[in-house]
């Protein structure tokens, strides 16, 4: 068993016009100086150019410099808003355009062309910066028929997953040619959003060894799900890990959907790590037990409290939940040194026949 790489933070939440949040280095700068060991980018142009990342070692390895000046590594690359746009319903074209740049903006088609280059580039950026995990969104096709009423036309959701596998195999292939994990974060919203859906897929893209799972814990806890045995479900598939709370309180009036209210107002809502409900104790220990490869990364969207505070408290926080692993059974000491005739002498199995 390996113990958990961290404590790390995902920089898509606090970037900005103003420093120490208005550039790669700055911001690199900011995460060491509160305890970070990692920093997990966005595809953003604001912190990273994809394209040069993808042609060029010589900008990774200026990228990596920068980090490793800061005292911190480069965790993950992140698509999540171009993987949003690999499948759009068209339900939500008007608000997912404002995601894509303003020259395939209105055409559908052009928009899911653009998204597939981003991916494919960030494959071979991630290939080029030395990761081995990458996270991203699916996108949604099925979304807005998730609930049956009225009943869904038979085919419905296979025809949906099926299209779903045709766009993301050449980017599944792409990223397995540069050996990197495409870690899909499980998330309402997206076609891919609790187990059985990531079932659908998987078998829709004939169990890719690159379609695995970035697991958010605060997801579950919205949608009543089992977050630990999940962990037990799914742990050889899970390469990628966001430290994200929530708390689900229900009421009288409301439940799940939340009755269309804010983020404060809602009975499932995203807190701080600590300030939820969820067990991060058993998490790591879960993670741990299953050797997870990956770095637990701080998500900050807390629907009360302040970003710099939360991204302050944060990497304490993980770093108190990190296990060192053992490097021996704590009962060695008591190893009896029986060898191998003993113990056949001990099963009353006598010794081995010539």
């Amino acid at each position: 068993m390996k113990t958990i790489k961290g404590p790390a933070i995902f920089l898509a939440q606090f970037m900005g016009h103003e420093p120490p949040f208005d550039s790669f280095a700055n911001l690199a700068c900011w995460a060491g100086q509160l305890g970070y060991e990692g920093v997990q980018v966005p595809a953003d142009a604001r912190v990273i150019d994809l394209e040069r990342a993808a042609s060029s070692t010589a900008y990774c390895d200026d990228l990596r410099r920068q980090a490793e000046d800061a005292g911190v590594a480069i965790t993950e690359l992140s698509t999540h808003l171009q993987g949003q746009l690999v499948a759009v319903h068209p339900a939500y074209e008007a608000l997912f355009d404002g995601f894509a740049p303003a020259h395939v903006r209105g055409n559908s088609v052009a928009r899911t062309v653009w998204a597939t280059e981003q991916l494919l580039l960030a494959a071979r950026a991630s290939r080029n910066l030395g990761l081995t995990a990458h996270a991203t969104f699916s996108g949604a096709l099925a979304w807005p028929y998730v609930y049956p009423w009225p009943q869904r036309p038979e085919g419905l959701v296979e025809q949906a997953f099926e299209e779903l596998a045709r766009r993301w195999r050449p980017i599944l292939d792409a990223f397995d040619t540069a050996g990197v994990d495409v870690c899909y974060e499980l998330h309402p919203g997206e076609d891919l959003h609790d187990g059985l859906s990531f079932e659908r897929f998987l078998a829709a893209v004939d169990e890719h060894p690159r379609a695995c799972i970035l697991y958010d814990p605060s997801h579950f806890v919205l949608q009543q799900l089992d977050y630990l045995a999940f962990i037990d479900i799914y742990h050889a598939r899970i390469k990628a890990f966001h430290v994200k709370d929530a708390e689900f309180r229900p009421t009288g009036r409301q439940g799940v959907y939340g009755g269309y209210g804010s983020w404060v107002e809602r009975a499932g809502r995203f807190r701080s790590p600590g300030d939820g409900q969820i067990d991060f104790g058993a998490i790591f220990s879960r993670l741990t037990q299953y050797d997870y490869p990956g770095w637990a990364v701080l998500e900050w969207e807390c629907a009360l409290k302040h970003p710099q505070q939360g991204a302050r408290e944060g990497a304490a926080f993980i770093r108190r939940h990190l296990i060192p692993v053992a490097e021996h059974a704590f009962d060695d000491f008591a190893g009896s040194g029986i060898n191998a005739a003993q113990t056949r002498a001990l099963l009353g199995l006598g010794e081995v026949a010539p």
